[in-house]
């Protein structure tokens, strides 16, 4: 499968009272169509920032580094199958807000702060189309705004347009949130959290919808969640981040079966499940950015912490054993 996104040593980092600190750090991943990539962690762990990086949205006075390579298909009649590559870190103003919802979209955390209260949701969705699809009529805009909610499995779609946010459940507003990012038809959708705060069969429903939709349109999905069961769920891989690293990643079915990572065991650990278990929670917190150790970020809170973990941080190493490209930032996976 061809790669949607590539990221390289992705490094976000924002100004504060006590120095520069870096909530992504030298991040590398890959996204392949039609592949859905899941990136867990605790909060403060990086995920969101990450995202908005990836979004051109990082907060005012953040400065990056790396690179991160979206490939996706010509919209100027170009020719058939012709593709275009763009480095997301390097693009200016102008090309990110071509590129933004039209090649790479984001469904946001909490969807009542993300809609405008004020406007219907239907002109929301026009308002995204109109942007990237300026030559088309009035009535086009209003059938393809009124054709992502039917694709979103909105009910009443035409019902629906003409209401505001707060006339909406949770899970509707986040299926019109899902419309809105794909209206345009993206190739790369972010989605943070986008199950926070619903309850369980709302949230199974919109993971349906979105494995539905991936399959459909053949997105390539960037799935941030700190729920490792949604991951188990929905992401053909899993990228474990903590304290703004990829400590672990692999196939989601070898990485949550057989976890090489303490941090990993530990999520593992602390995660409810139908047996009845007791949940062992991971001591102490995600530390400050400010006051990272000098060795491996874990090792303050690892029960298996050994000397060496102090020394220095330790790259991703191939897990020993693992029959595919399962790797772990540990020394224990020597």
């Amino acid at each position: 499968m061809a790669t949607r996104l590539e990221v390289r040593g992705l490094t976000v980092e924002l100004p504060t009272r006590t120095g520069w600190v870096r909530p992504v750090n030298e991040v590398s991943f890959s996204l392949a169509e039609g592949e859905t990539l899941g990136v867990v962690g605790e909060s403060g762990s990086g995920k969101t920032m990450l995202s908005l990086a990836l979004m051109g949205l990082e907060p005012p006075g953040a400065r990056h580094s790396g690179e991160a390579w979206l490939q996706y298909g010509s919209r100027n009649g170009g020719g058939a199958g012709q593709t275009k590559r763009e480095n997301l870190l390097a693009a200016s103003p102008a090309q990110m807000r071509d590129l933004r919802g039209a090649h790479i979209s984001m469904i946001f955390q909490e969807p009542m702060t993300a809609l405008n209260p004020v406007a219907r949701v239907g002109a929301q969705i026009e308002e995204a189309i109109r942007i990237h699809e300026p030559r088309l009529s009035g009535a086009e805009i209003s059938r393809r705004a009124l054709d992502a909610l039917k694709h979103a499995a909105v009910p009443g779609p035409e019902v629906r347009a003409r209401q505001y946010p707060h006339q909406l459940s949770g899970g509707l507003r986040q299926r019109v949130m899902i419309a809105m990012a794909l209206a345009v038809g993206p190739g790369v959708l972010i989605a943070d959290e986008p199950t926070t705060a619903l309850d369980v069969t709302v949230q199974k429903q919109i993971l349906e919808l979105l494995e539905k939709l991936r399959g459909e349109l053949g997105l390539s999905l960037l799935f941030i969640t700190h729920d490792l069961g949604v991951v188990a769920q929905i992401a053909d891989r899993v990228a474990v981040m903590y304290a703004g690293r990829i400590v672990e990643e692999g196939p989601s079915a070898e990485v949550l079966r057989r976890p090489r990572h303490p941090y990993t065991e530990g999520l593992l650990r602390a995660a409810p499940r139908l047996a009845r278990e007791k949940l062992v929670p991971i001591p102490g917190s995600v530390p400050e950015l400010d006051a990272l150790p000098s060795g491996c970020a874990f090792a303050p809170r690892c029960p298996r912490r050994v000397a060496e973990c102090d020394v220095a941080m330790p790259p991703l190493i191939q897990a020993r054993g693992a029959t595919t490209d399962h790797r772990a930032r540990c020394i224990l996976v020597r």
